[in-house]
């Protein structure tokens, strides 16, 4: 068989995968817990759903503009006046399936084979792949100081005359670390000075805690213009628990915009006007829901914390955004993606390996689904790597005897 030398190089996506094994284990009985998920398990906005019916009900479901349609263009407006304080035109703005989409066009956008796209490690797992679709190289760049925070020389040693665009994204998957406001102040300037794209995958800006807050990218741009290299990515996915949704928008300057959509109309062509009218529903109707998801996961991930931290041989920073935290396990195991299998395979608790992040001996855990969930892993965890546990547990009526040192 003839595959292209891109198809050749793609990957499977690693989380995509984890979903699929745990709906596989659930169908058949397993006592599986899904510990690496990557979505909310709250509901959509009711103001959400009520939008969504009454489009439907008309019958009248039809093709959507490439772009978006007008009231979902506005919505966007209105979310990034609210959230970003600038106000952008109708032409500054790209409606896609899902922030995925969003981001994939604008990279197809702005690449030519051979450039190369810079982000920091530990990075979501798509970017590598995503680059690699367009023919560019991917460059993981990893914080010397040992923290999840990235610093300005880390990046700027990395540029070379082939660096066409930087993505940051904080509130960062899986670190759950906020990058400081003095970081994105210099990123933005750097990339100004340089003439490089900065894309700011934000998907996760509303979801922080203890106080913490993500700094704002449009207070340091000297001149959002048609010119303007800085590309704004969100979506309702997070925030709003609207994954199944896939509506996700971009924010550039209205040249950049306009090949996007180009770009678009040959691939899917309009996102779902159906699923749309659902997004608009969200940002304009009742924020209630946001708050009381935030909520919950800061209650959960305290709960997640005080579990590791109790861990002996677990080495913790707290997040302070996301649903994720990214834990080292490498006094127990190397190998993330051993170690992951070996969890799945003994006690039935479904992480994410490290290595698929950027960086080899972590575990990505999550905490968006229940506290029962999460503390239960957490035990089954520490039963099957903790060399001090007792050599029995029970799981549900199922006793399991531990056979390995």
């Amino acid at each position: 068989m003839s595959i292209s030398i891109i198809g050749r190089s793609i990957q499977e996506s690693a989380t995509l995968r984890l979903n699929q094994t745990f709906a596989i284990l659930k169908a058949k009985g397993e006592p599986v817990i899904h510990l690496g998920g990557g979505e909310p398990k709250s509901k959509a906005p009711i103001d959400a759903i009520t939008a969504i019916a009454s489009h439907l009900n008309t019958g009248e479901v039809r093709y959507a503009p490439v772009d978006g349609t007008i009231d979902m263009k506005k919505a966007i407006i209105r979310y990034t006046m609210e959230h970003y304080n600038r106000q952008v035109e109708p032409e500054n703005v790209i409606a896609s399936s899902g922030a995925k989409q969003a981001l994939m066009v604008a990279l197809q956008a702005i690449l030519d084979p051979q450039d190369e796209v810079i982000f920091t490690a530990p990075y979501w797992v798509s970017y590598p792949e995503m680059v690699k679709l367009c023919g560019a190289i991917p460059v993981a760049v990893t914080p010397e100081d040992g923290t999840f925070t990235p610093r300005l020389q880390d990046i700027e040693q990395n540029v070379t005359s082939y660096t066409k665009a930087i993505i940051i994204n904080s509130p960062n998957n899986p670190s759950g670390a906020v990058y400081p406001e003095s970081f994105i102040a210099e990123i933005v300037e750097f990339c100004e000075k340089k003439g490089i794209y900065l894309i700011m995958d934000d998907i996760y800006h509303l979801l922080v805690y203890g106080g913490k807050t993500v700094a704002n990218p449009f207070d340091y741009v000297k001149d959002f213009s048609d010119n303007s290299k800085l590309i704004v990515i969100n979506g309702v996915s997070k925030a709003y628990a609207m994954t199944g949704f896939r509506i996700g928008w971009a924010i550039a300057n209205k040249k950049l915009i306009e090949v996007m959509a180009n770009i678009q109309g040959h691939q899917t062509s309009g996102p779902s006007v159906l699923l749309q009218k659902a997004a608009i529903g969200a940002i304009n109707g009742v924020q209630s829901s946001i708050h009381a998801l935030r909520t919950t996961l800061e209650n959960n991930r305290k709960v997640l914390v005080d579990q590791l931290n109790a861990f002996s041989g677990v080495h913790l920073l707290p997040p302070d955004g996301t649903f994720y935290t990214f834990a080292d396990f490498s006094a127990y195991e190397k190998d993330s993606t051993k170690l992951s299998q070996f969890l799945l395979d003994k006690v039935r608790v479904l992480t994410m390996p490290g290595v698929e992040f950027g960086m080899e001996g972590y575990l990505r855990i999550s905490f968006c689904g229940g506290i029962k969930d999460i503390i239960e892993g957490i035990e089954r965890m520490k039963w099957a790597i903790d060399p001090d546990s007792p050599n029995e547990l029970y799981i549900g009526e199922r006793k399991l005897v531990r056979d390995w040192n």
